[in-house]
């Protein structure tokens, strides 16, 4: 009589939960997983490779196309690991700018990952709940950038421009009249931050729905509870950040432990897990949306009380002003070495990192005082997940390997970098 011996799958590239282009090769038992192994090199984006040939500030919209759904965090670690080496402080109006934009992308991005890990999971209306958030946030994207997703607006120094005072509205065209558009205009009657501030209006709302279909649904629970369990020791030793490492009730967030900009003068609270499952980790990021909100509302206060400068004035980092541009000889020549030859870093070597909605997002540069890295290497919060995922996984159903890919929110552009 032949033996039963373990069979080998591909879960995966192609797969719509790998999240990207993970090939995940399971071993099982039956439908029991006894190893997997994660496969990754198939993106390869060689980023730290091709910022070595880049100048500091061609760099920048690399950085967005890491994390394609956390774009602005990624950008913020970046321009804070040059303005370290460069030694200089930006003003306190960039700082706020730059906080209530990281937090608007960390609902960006536990959006997309609500929605994915539902739909993955079998829940299909929360995908589109989600979406529609999504767009209200793109559309402050567009506004402050130009860009709808890969934005380029922190710059060493501050932040690109200033918030707008006007919202752009949506126009009548061939297909639909003035009066199908007065609604979807109301709130866009103000400026940008009026925009934002009726966003977080709704926004605890909108939580609430998501809560209502999920958090106390039986199949929802029936699918989490108990999947991917991790203990607060092992998360440590894996190297685990974020959501991933606080689900497991490890109370630790840069935000408070290791401030930067102004998260020191605002006032949030740390969501912690007790049982480091999957249904923890949803629990965890579900109450982080709502204390973004409330950080984006401190933002918005201080924002409308506060006008000033938004990027300093050193023009051998920062190009000057159009107008001055055309009128001005010296002015006229910062602005072609700029963008010929780029800002020369003092030599040295930096280390800064964000509390990225993954998790800790960290870029480590090496600089020779050229024009151009001379190393640039990026601690990605989703590699060190993505590597505990055999651990996690062993001696679950192929149907729970889909959950804690879920729960572990991967982006593959960070993680194949």
């Amino acid at each position: 009589m032949s033996e039963i011996k373990n069979y080998t799958i591909n879960f995966g590239p192609q797969h719509p939960a790998a999240h990207g282009v993970l090939r995940l090769i399971l071993e099982l038992d039956g439908e029991v997983i006894q190893r997997a192994d994660p496969h990754i090199g198939l993106l390869h984006r060689a980023t730290e490779k091709l910022a070595e040939s880049k100048t500091w500030i061609q760099n920048l919209p690399y950085m967005d196309r890491l994390d394609y759904v956390s774009m602005m965090s990624n950008e913020h670690a970046y321009v804070m690991a040059i303005e370290k080496l460069l030694g200089i402080d930006i003003p306190i109006r960039a700082k706020y700018i730059r906080v209530m934009f990281d937090e608007l992308t960390r609902l960006l991005n536990h959006l997309l990952w609500l929605g994915c890990h539902a739909l993955d999971v079998g829940a299909m209306t929360v995908f589109l709940y989600a979406f529609r958030e999504r767009e209200d946030i793109f559309d402050m994207y567009e506004a402050v950038s130009g860009a709808r997703m890969h934005a380029a607006y922190y710059r060493p120094g501050g932040v690109y421009r200033d918030l707008p005072d006007t919202m752009p509205r949506y126009k009548a065209n061939f297909k639909r009249n003035e009066k199908d558009f007065e609604k979807r205009n109301g709130n866009r009657q103000g400026s940008l931050l009026d925009f934002i501030e009726d966003f977080t209006n709704r926004f605890p709302k909108y939580v609430d729905e998501y809560e209502t279909l999920l958090t106390d649904n039986r199949i929802w629970k029936q699918r989490l509870v108990g999947i991917g369990v991790v203990s607060p020791e092992r998360a440590m030793q894996l190297g685990f950040t974020g959501a991933m490492l606080r689900g497991s009730g490890i109370d630790w967030d840069l935000r408070k432990h290791q401030p930067y900009e102004v998260y020191a003068d605002l006032n949030f609270k740390i969501p912690i897990g007790k049982n480091g499952d999957s249904y923890d980790r949803y629990l965890v990021r579900i109450e982080e949306m709502r204390q973004s909100n409330h950080i984006i509302k401190q933002c918005i206060t201080w924002l409308k009380e506060n006008p000033g400068e938004v990027i300093i004035q050193n023009h051998k980092i920062v190009t000057p002003k159009r107008g001055n541009m055309k009128t001005n000889m010296e002015e006229l020549i910062h602005h072609f070495k700029l963008f010929t030859e780029g800002m020369h870093v003092n030599e040295g070597e930096v280390y800064a990192a964000v509390e990225h909605p993954k998790g800790e997002f960290g870029i480590y540069a090496i600089s020779d005082g050229a024009n151009k890295p001379y190393r640039l290497k990026i601690r990605a919060p989703g590699f060190a997940h993505l590597a505990s995922l055999d651990e996690m996984a062993r001696g679950h159903m192929i149907a729970d390997a889909v959950t804690i890919i879920g729960t572990q929110d991967i982006v593959f552009g960070e993680i194949d970098r």
